[in-house]
């Protein structure tokens, strides 16, 4: 049953593998739960999940395999056998105990005792339950254990909801969009720090270290603040398609603001061309030249293009295929010039990347960035930051 429960995990893109699933028998092997789904489900969790930004996926997966199951004794019923649980259980139990249980008929006879006792129980509180219904005050609220809105049978009635249920950690699913602070930590995987400048910081290591050799007399050391010296081209597009993503790419502009000082970031509509611009409100007036920005900028810098590559094909492949001017030379041939330059360039796309298959100019896009197009999400964006930063 375990193994159907590995596969589910496995189904929901949980990166579980064999070694953690053996975690976890041996974790029940040593009886560390028993007869609880509250306290599996908190333990599968722990042996399982080693990230927690799949605790949403962990909990989805672990909805739908158990539901309706409101504890394991159907699990331990078809997981152990019989004559085990029997051995384990008169293990537990003293020669007296063991003898007294002889002199009632044995172990059988006494488990169909308890289950007469309970089935005669269970009637007897269905035919009070009944009365109950029938009767006048059977809804009146204010009665010891009648049923009503607010009684307190209700209260015993009710299931407690389950903490998979809750999925308090949905919003950390590596598979969602974004909020600036999420963008903001994975865009840190792209970080190369030096110290550089005016001695701003105490040093306190080599202040000891100097203090120490002059014989206790404080020698006061400061060094240059440590930095990140990582330098980004970033290249937005912008209007028609792309207004269904302003507020990503806002949070995504935000975050790179903060995150690199050295940022230079510009404007293009549907495809990079012969220009560019850092105002939209003066696009058409205030263009710098591409070639200008290629010339400028070494080839140290990181290249950053965000944009949902939609668009109709000969806008990339031809001249004169821009829908807002006459370009002398097609886009293909600039981010050309652009990948040739910078070998550190990546795409990144808001669109969800399950359609990208079904658009022509997506697949131009991403052959000329050489597959590094990667999806606007937690796990997207961590990816192209980790080729970035290599």
């Amino acid at each position: 049953m375990l193994i159907n429960f590995f596969l589910t995990l496995r189904k929901y893109k949980l990166p579980v593998t064999l070694r953690e699933l053996m975690d976890l028998l041996e974790a029940l092997k040593g009886k560390l739960v028993y007869a609880n789904i509250d306290e599996f489900y908190l333990l599968s969790r722990t042996c399982l999940v080693k990230d927690e930004k799949n605790y949403d996926k962990f909990d989805r997966a672990f909805a739908v395999y158990f539901k309706g199951l409101e504890d394991l004794h159907g699990l331990l019923e078809s997981l152990i056998p019989d004559e085990w649980l029997r051995r384990e259980f008169e293990k537990s139990l003293t020669p007296e105990e063991l003898e007294k249980i002889k002199s009632l008929g044995g172990l059988e006879k006494l488990i169909q005792a308890f289950q007469e006792a309970k089935a005669e129980e269970e009637k007897r509180k269905g035919e009070k339950g009944k009365e109950g219904e029938e009767g006048q005050e059977g809804d009146d609220p204010n009665k010891l254990g009648r049923k009503g809105p607010g009684g307190p049978a209700e209260g015993k009635k009710k299931k407690a909801k389950k903490a998979w249920n809750d999925r308090q950690y949905k919003n950390l699913d590596d598979s969602v969009e974004l909020g600036t602070r999420n963008i903001k930590m994975a865009l840190r995987r792209l970080r190369k720090f030096a110290r550089q400048g005016r001695d701003e910081e105490l040093d306190i290591d080599t202040t000891i270290r100097s203090t120490a050799h002059n014989g206790g007399m404080l020698d006061i050391r400061m060094r240059p603040e440590r930095k990140n010296t990582v330098k980004v081209l970033l290249f937005l597009d912008i209007g028609g398609s792309m207004d269904a993503h302003v507020k990503v790419c806002e949070e995504l502009f935000s975050a790179t603001r903060t995150e690199f000082k050295h940022l230079e970031s510009f404007y293009f509509h549907n495809f990079i061309y012969e220009s560019v611009w850092k105002d939209n409100r003066r696009r058409m007036n205030e263009r710098l030249p591409t070639l200008e920005i290629l010339n400028k900028y070494p080839h140290d810098y990181k290249v950053i293009f965000v944009g949902d590559a939609t668009m109709a094909p000969y806008e990339i492949t031809h001249a004169g295929g821009s829908v807002e001017h006459w370009n002398e030379e097609p886009g293909a041939a600039w981010l050309a010039r652009f990948k040739a330059l910078y070998p550190k360039l990546v795409w990144i796309n808001p669109t969800p990347q399950e359609t990208w298959e079904y658009s022509t100019s997506v697949g131009l896009t991403r052959e000329l960035v050489e597959g590094q197009m990667y999806p606007l999400t937690l796990r997207g964006l961590e990816d192209g930051m980790a080729f970035l930063s290599k």
